[in-house]
């Protein structure tokens, strides 16, 4: 178990079960398919609580990944598992260099355009086949009836600032749109 001052990092969920002895599928967050087994232990939340689990082996199963878990060894026991979240504590996270974040640490952050507009926070960001996209929502809606824009993680051409200690992300991006 976990003490509540540690905020888990989800990296990715169990899926189906895969085989008889116990295996699963692997739905992965992390860039590549492999950087999820990086990591270890894992966190799996169970019913609302968290708890560790060691991968014994894992490969790749056509452009999928499926692991075998410490103490799952039947596919009953794998289907209980079906959609549990896989994390991992803060602490086992690398330390980035200063000009890096991870997509986590920009959820929150208020979206100011160049000439001072305030846009609204980020909620998510949401992976599209060309480019990241900043999912920003307003307070209300705004003067330009905007609820929410989608704004593409684009460096120096939309998105000319993060800064993680003000919370705040600065882009070139017109209300308008």
């Amino acid at each position: 178990m976990m003490s509540s001052k540690q905020e888990p990092v989800v990296l990715g969920k169990l899926g189906s079960s895969h085989g008889i002895k116990g295996w699963l599928k692997i739905t992965t967050y992390t860039d590549s398919v492999e950087g999820i087994f990086d990591y270890s232990p894992w966190l799996i939340k169970e019913q609302g609580e968290w708890r560790e689990v060691k991968v014994l082996q894992w490969r790749f199963q056509g452009k999928a990944v499926v692991a075998s878990l410490e103490g799952v060894e039947t596919r009953d026991q794998a289907q209980m598992l079906t959609n549990c979240e896989i994390a991992v504590t803060l602490q086992q996270m690398e330390t980035l260099p200063e000009d890096e974040f991870y997509w986590r640490d920009l959820i929150g952050c208020e979206v100011v355009n160049t000439k001072g507009y305030n846009m609204g926070k980020v909620q998510e960001i949401v992976e599209t086949g060309s480019n990241d996209v900043l999912l920003v929502k307003a307070n209300a809606k705004d003067g330009f009836g905007k609820a929410e824009r989608m704004i593409p993680f684009v460096t120096e051409q939309f998105i000319i600032e993060v800064n993680l200690t003000e919370k705040q992300i600065t882009v070139d991006w017109d209300p308008d749109f």
